[in-house]
């Protein structure tokens, strides 16, 4: 437990993520100023805490201090310093200023403090790679961005590259795409044939729905063909199936989805369409076929690792072999595209074993990897049955992700987009990557609102982008009872939302 006092809480959700940071796994309790608390008639709660941090901000400066067993009768002092506070930069806000220097000043103090670096410095957002595009569009050479995330945010070497690699390479994919005179569409298969400990999305298990397939379908279909109405004149620039596990249809059942989808729209514009196989458990010969006998550019094939004990321990009902044949498979049957997803810091690996895993997948030679760093989500069995997994520690995930960048670069691949999320694995990074050519579209247009996502299914989230700046979402339940019962709730969702 870490208490941290404020007298002002203007950038806590600044300093929140920047602690966690350096003190993983910590539980947080953020607190007025005592004096701001007298005002306020509030009392500190009395708690055990292993630390207290005090952010104390004035006009000229900042202290912060920390203090170890702060509930003892007499705190011991760890470090205190005191920072300037800076002139506003010229054509920068004072705000802007001040909120980026504090997050510097947080950071080399808090270093000090565990002996500590972290490898994206001060940067805590889901889109580091957002601050390097805004530099490339303001006309920076590669040396000065560089320089800059150095100076002003801390950023290692490796992040450097990382970011500004996965920048130009997301810049010219955007460049090529229609916007605003296309749009993209996504469905959602929500069920899977058993849940990862990790997961938190929306899954249901094949075995209790497997009788309600086709009615969840009939509702699908009758999304589509209400978005296909509000689609009329456009073409879709892609396409992505995903869930849950879409494998988990049967044959008739996955060609009946396709066939639907390829009779509602017109797919002259199409550059992507893909279904997201993922769990080799699911996928067979048949249903590659179904897929196959569509213009299915793109399929995933899924290991999360090739280490059989891990895939037990997390949930997942497959082997290593099953994956290579899934595998060997997809490849007898024509597909060209195959991306395969894999997760870094999964409970009780080492690097050694992250190190297998990308070598095992370096000998398969897909087209393009996912690389995920763990993120123990609120309601995943990671997190809610945690002492399940105590015994399982992770390894130095910031090694597994290098080995992950130099196993993408031996086959050839390229970043090309990057995204973060809370509760990471040492605030680090998910990453895709992929040989020339064969770029996840779909994966940028879900980040960048440069154009409409349409999406139909329970748990699916639609994000309109007008041709006035306005963005809306549109937002499906996720129980796959409720989404069933309330259909026609959802189509009318739609409605509202397509005629704001």
């Amino acid at each position: 437990m870490i208490i941290i006092k404020l007298n002002n809480r203007e950038f806590e959700q600044d300093i929140r993520p920047l602690v966690l940071s350096f003190y993983p796994g910590a539980v947080l309790l953020v607190l007025d100023d005592g004096a701001k608390e007298a005002d306020a008639g509030q009392k500190e709660p009395r708690t055990e805490a292993d630390l207290l941090l005090c952010i104390f901000q004035t006009e000229t400066d900042v202290r912060i201090s920390l203090y170890q067993a702060p509930d003892a009768a007499e705190p011991v002092l760890k470090r205190e310093e005191i920072f300037p506070v800076p002139e506003p930069l010229p054509g920068e806000e004072y705000r802007i200023t001040r909120k980026n220097q504090l997050k510097r000043d947080l950071y080399r103090f808090l270093s000090a403090c565990t002996g500590r670096t972290l490898p994206w410095g001060t940067l805590t957002g889901i889109r580091p790679v957002k601050l390097v595009t805004a530099m490339l569009q303001e006309g920076l050479s590669e040396d000065a961005i560089c320089a800059r995330l150095e100076t002003d945010y801390y950023m290692s070497g490796k992040k450097q590259e990382l970011a500004l690699r996965t920048a130009k390479n997301e810049d010219r994919l955007i460049r090529s795409l229609e916007g605003l005179r296309s749009f993209s569409l996504y469905v959602s298969i929500p069920f899977c044939p058993s849940t990862c400990a990790y997961c938190s999305f929306t899954s249901y298990p094949l075995a209790k729905w497997a009788g309600e397939m086709d009615r969840y379908l009939q509702c699908v279909e009758k999304e589509l063909d209400l978005i296909a109405d509000q689609t009329a004149g456009k073409k879709p620039e892609t396409i992505y199936i995903g869930g849950g596990t879409p494998t988990t249809l049967l044959p008739a059942q996955m060609e009946r989805l396709l066939s639907g989808i390829a009779a509602r729209f017109d797919l002259s514009g199409l550059k992507e369409w893909t279904v997201e196989a993922g769990r080799p458990d699911s996928i067979t010969e048949e249903k590659l076929a179904a897929i196959r006998g569509f213009p299915v550019s793109r399929i995933s094939v899924n290991p999360q690792t090739m280490k059989d004990e891990t895939l037990r321990l997390i949930g997942r009902k497959h082997t290593t072999a099953q994956t290579l044949e899934a595998f060997a498979c997809a490849r007898r049957l024509g597909f060209d595209n195959i991306n395969m997803d894999i997760i870094a810091g999964l409970p009780g690996e080492t690097p050694a074993d992250f190190q297998n895993t990308v070598e095992q997948i370096r000998r398969l030679d897909p087209e393009s990897l996912t690389v995920h760093t763990l993120a123990r989500k609120r309601a995943a069995r990671l997190n809610t049955n945690a002492e399940e997994f105590a015994a399982f520690a992770g390894g130095d995930t910031d090694a597994m992700l290098e080995a992950a960048y130099a196993g993408a670069r031996n086959m050839g691949m390229e970043p090309y987009y990057l995204y973060r999320q809370k509760n990471m694995a040492g605030n680090l990074e998910n990453t895709g990557y992929a040989k020339e050519g064969k770029f996840g579209i779909y994966n940028i247009l879900i980040m960048e609102e440069i154009q409409s996502i349409y999406a139909a299914g329970a748990g699916g989230s639609s994000k309109l982008v007008f041709a006035d700046g306005r963005h809306e979402r549109i937002e499906n339940v996720k129980d796959v009872g409720h989404y069933i019962a309330r259909i026609d709730e959802m189509m009318a969702r739609k409605i509202l939302g397509g005629n704001l």
